[in-house]
């Protein structure tokens, strides 16, 4: 950071209620700035977001008027986006001398064995902490219970089987899988669990928790320019105030990196060395973010984040609500944006076979005006779209009503943090016992995510039985060009493919608890 110089003031981020001075270079992520800073308790453990070690905290806006204590990657987002904004570290918790009720179970209970994950696990269990739906189930619970009751209550919690939609609650509230994102390399679970299960609902006097009744800081315009004294390099970053800004940028210089979340970026820059002499950030602009009801649609802000579209869908897109849990963390959902999914182009990514059986359209917008391109035509090849240099994705479009029957299978190696070798959405509609209408999405057997057209055209128009899904399932396993890599080999995708209708039939039927499925359906 000393080689370079600035030609702007700089950005301001308050850290643990202290201002401090950011000047570059763009690139640097908050990690570096925290440890820089002498913020030593966030660490980089792997720079891909997979392992939660740099957890850090980040006030984000909870509605109009509130705040929502959000746990994000330091190590894949860019300092610069925090110009403005607001963060705690695991420094910044304990209250003068007093440790933070996290860090008080956190050691009571021997969470921390090594160390080294600690600070990323506080940080991420503080955010659950604060979260106003887990304090409300807190609040909720008898101050009377024994702890033999709590001990019991937190010992079922732990044995049962997480739910469909990927939360598992304790029995003050507090949903384990918050800490996905976090690993511990010492394998000390049992007491992180058992640390997160004992937390209360936080205290009255609590400034973290009374500072979630005001809004977040709102994020400035951002302009920083440095250059490389002995390169003679720039780098600028950008955050516009307006779409319109960041979309005359971009007609003025097509060659700027857009960055969302970063946490597609971020993890080029740390593992790969990838500098861009020009970023333009869009995670912020109000325009880009927000949910929109219509009479036949419902669009999704281009950078919402994923963590906002769950609480804020809370289930209205069923599809939407299996497919989240199961997409890489909490951390990295808390960062990622359902534009920046689908702008890498990737074949692997998560949100394309869902939206895809959705039929989901894409708003692209230029200094031109925007246009509207079906999902299934935006792929042209391996990482290519039809998204010119000069467009941004502003928003999805998902045409209503939506499919009364949907499934969203990953395969993976492991069921959360992990890259999918297969990826299938379903969205189906049977009416008197018949498939009226089949939609497919599929992911990690092309080189970009497709449509399983053929199979649709088989399934429509049959019997809606298990005949029907044996008949049809050689079709879908020859769908697509799967390739043998480190993930999986292309005859194990093909086998996923094959079985992949059969569970989707015995999750329907299973989920009517054995009934006569047709006649379910029927009415």
């Amino acid at each position: 950071m000393s080689a370079a110089t600035t030609q702007q003031t700089g950005c301001r981020i308050s850290v643990n209620g202290t201002e401090h001075d950011f000047v570059g270079p763009p690139h640097t992520n908050a990690l570096d700035f925290l440890r820089g800073e002498g913020l030593i308790a966030a660490k980089e453990g792997c720079a891909e977001g997979e392992c939660g070690a740099c957890a850090i905290l980040v006030a984000r806006p909870d509605g109009d008027d509130g705040t929502r204590w959000t746990s994000i990657n330091s190590c894949l987002l860019p300092a610069a986006a925090l110009d403005g904004q607001e963060v705690v570290t695991a420094e910044g918790l304990a209250d003068g001398g007093e440790l933070h009720p996290v860090q008080e179970e956190m050691a009571v209970r021997g969470g921390s064995q090594c160390g080294f994950c600690t600070p990323g696990f506080i940080c991420s269990m503080a955010a659950e902490y604060y979260r106003p739906e887990r304090v409300a189930d807190a609040a909720a619970a008898s101050e009377a219970a024994t702890a033999a009751e709590v001990a019991a209550a937190a010992e079922a919690a732990a044995t049962a089987s997480a739910s469909e939609d990927g939360h598992h609650c304790g029995p003050n509230g507090f949903d384990i899988h918050s800490l996905s994102g976090n690993l511990c390399r010492c394998t000390g679970y049992r007491p992180i669990r058992d640390a997160a299960y004992a937390l209360p609902a936080p205290d009255a006097n609590d400034a973290l928790a009374a500072r979630r009744e005001r809004p977040a800081p709102v994020p400035p315009a951002t302009d920083l320019t440095t250059v490389d004294t002995p390169t003679g390099e720039v780098g600028r970053y950008r955050r516009p105030a307006t779409l319109a800004e960041a979309l005359a940028i971009l007609h003025d210089e097509p060659d700027s990196l857009v960055v969302a979340g970063a946490t597609d970026w971020g993890v080029e820059v740390n593992i790969k060395g990838a500098r861009a002499k020009s970023i333009v950030a869009i995670d912020r602009l109000h325009e880009l973010r927000g949910i929109r009801w219509a009479d036949d649609h419902v669009e999704l802000g281009a950078a919402h984040t994923l963590s906002e579209l769950d609480r804020e869908l809370a289930g209205r897109i069923p599809l939407l609500g299996k497919l989240f849990p199961q997409f890489a963390s909490r951390l990295i959902r808390n960062g990622a944006t359902i534009g920046g999914n689908l702008g890498t182009g990737s074949p692997i990514g998560d949100t394309p076979p869902a939206l895809l059986a959705l039929e989901a359209e894409l708003v692209l917008t230029s200094v031109d005006g925007s246009r509207v391109v079906p999902l299934a035509d935006y792929f042209t090849g391996y990482r290519q779209t039809v998204r010119s240099a000069g467009e941004l994705i502003t928003a999805i479009r998902i045409p209503l009503p939506l499919a009364p029957l949907t499934s969203f299978q990953k395969i993976a190696k492991r069921r959360f943090d992990d890259i999918s070798s297969v990826a299938i959405g379903y969205a189906v509609t049977v009416e008197d016992g018949i498939i009226a209408k089949a939609r497919l999405g599929l992911g990690g057997v092309a080189a970009t995510p497709l449509r399983a057209e053929a199979t649709e055209a088989e399934l429509e128009g049959k019997p809606w039985s298990v005949e029907t899904m044996h008949a049809a399932a050689e079709t879908l396993a020859n769908e697509g060009t799967p390739m043998d890599d480190h993930r999986a080999s292309a005859k194990y995708r093909t086998a996923m493919l094959r079985s992949s209708l059969e569970r989707f039939y015995a999750e329907q039927v299973g989920a009517l608890g054995g009934q006569n499925h047709n006649e379910e359906v029927a009415r």
